[in-house]
């Protein structure tokens, strides 16, 4: 059965008073005729009958907005709730017309913040298991130099299992060995040992400073290194140990085989062919010779002695060794070790000319940047693939038959030694340039 008030909820609000002026209008000017019968004045009759329909009509038009008015708090209550994070509920209104748009759109206001609501909760979820089971140690320490949060490994690492929100960062790094503290007090990143040589571990401190809520805060990550070193430590070994066992062996076999055949020809008397024979043993000698001093320079390159030295100088006495095209008279100094620095661009200039490129296309550039030297190598050569440019720089990596992977390693050594950096890079034409960064 359709009561007056469903009734009223849907018929659109321009019906229901228009309805209600109509009807009023009607009922005034009947009653406001039968008055005037009796009152014997119009203008009196129509003031008597608007006192009499006043009252009517108040009451009709309150019961027309009772529905909306219900509406309207009940989207005043929702869009509270929502402010709360409640997204549970939505409306219902049996009407159409405006409201009936209006309370749709609301209720898919609802269900898109509940959607979102349930992925953030989720991602949040996601986010503090992933921070929780990290072996990373991870703190973050407010303004106050309180721990806001730290996950389980810092527990572990800084509190012995217990939780650390709460307390003061200051008072739990004076319980850590010196190394942490050090560490910390340096500022910036650092990589740190603790322990003795026979029992030791390695950590690195990352500290990254952010605003949180208006307030800065500092993310302090502690990640322990040891296992991963001793795990590259020992590939690096095993990787050593077969190339100096290849080496070894690609230089002693020809050496034993000839001083047998050498043995036979004094023997026989053959003394005719003897000389070949030692010249070989000789030359494969001298390559063995040669391959352990570079290694032994590779492992104990010094601290660089730094002085100030003229360009124009140095590059005539590189050319002097090797030849390259390129302007020599550069005005300015440097400050390098020379030694070294020489060593680290001859070999540089070395790979350039085996690289295939003609003599005449090995340049070497030397260019001045605002706060330090920029010296390019540049060759014709054929350049290198992706794979060979991102490890060429790696120690014991070499795509030459017989070489030692030490070169760009060593000159790399040397430009960090320095404070500078080493990059490789294909040229447009066909080539490589090597670019040395040296700063003042």
């Amino acid at each position: 059965m359709t009561t007056p008030g469903r009734l009223l909820r849907r018929l659109p609000l321009s019906v229901v008073f228009s309805t209600l002026a109509i009807a009023y209008v009607l009922a005034g000017a009947l009653i406001t005729i039968v008055l005037e019968a009796w009152l014997a004045s119009r203008w009196l009759a129509a003031v008597v009958a608007t006192l009499l329909l006043a009252p009517v009509l108040l009451l009709h038009v309150q019961r027309a907005f009772a529905p909306m008015n219900s509406l309207f708090r009940a989207l005043a209550g929702t869009v509270a709730s929502y402010r709360d994070g409640d997204f549970s509920f939505g409306l219902s209104w049996p009407g159409g017309g405006a409201l009936g748009e209006l309370v749709d759109s609301h209720n898919a206001l609802g269900d898109v913040l509940r959607d979102q609501r349930l992925a953030l909760v989720q991602r949040e979820l996601l986010l503090d298991t992933m921070v929780q089971n990290t072996p990373v140690a991870m703190v973050l320490v407010d303004p106050s130099d309180r721990v806001v949060h730290a996950n389980l490994a810092a527990r572990r690492m800084l509190g012995e299992g217990r939780r650390l929100e709460g307390q003061a960062f200051s008072a739990l790094l004076a319980r850590t060995p010196d190394a942490f503290r050090d560490a910390f007090e340096r500022g910036g990143d650092a990589m740190f040992t603790v322990g003795d040589s026979e029992d030791e571990d390695i950590y690195h401190l990352s500290r990254r400073h952010f605003r949180l809520n208006g307030r800065r805060h500092e993310l302090v990550l502690l990640r322990q290194l040891t296992a991963e070193l001793r795990r590259q430590e020992v590939q690096t070994w095993k990787k050593v140990i077969r190339v100096i066992s290849h080496e070894l062996n690609n230089s002693l076999a020809p050496i034993a085989s000839l001083a047998h055949s050498g043995a036979e020809l004094l023997r026989r008397g053959q003394l005719e062919r003897l000389p070949i024979a030692l010249a070989t043993i000789e030359e494969r000698a001298r390559h063995l010779e040669g391959f352990i001093r570079d290694y032994a320079r590779f492992a104990k390159l010094p601290a660089p002695r730094l002085e100030a030295v003229p360009w124009s100088r140095f590059l005539a006495q590189l050319k002097a060794q090797v030849a390259f095209a390129g302007e020599t008279n550069v005005e300015g100094f440097v400050r390098i070790d020379a030694a070294q620095m020489e060593q680290a661009l001859l070999n540089l200039l070395k790979n350039a000319h085996e690289s295939g490129s003609s003599a005449e296309n090995v340049q070497l550039v030397v260019r001045r940047m605002p706060d330090a030297w920029r010296v390019d190598i540049l060759d014709r050569g054929q350049g290198m693939n992706e794979a060979v440019l991102a490890n060429a720089l790696l120690p014991f990596y070499s795509t030459k038959r017989n070489g030692t992977g030490l070169g760009l390693a060593l000159a790399r050594e040397i430009a960090e030694a320095h404070g500078g950096r080493i990059a490789l890079l294909n040229r447009e034409d066909g080539g490589l340039c090597v670019t040395m960064i040296v700063p003042d």
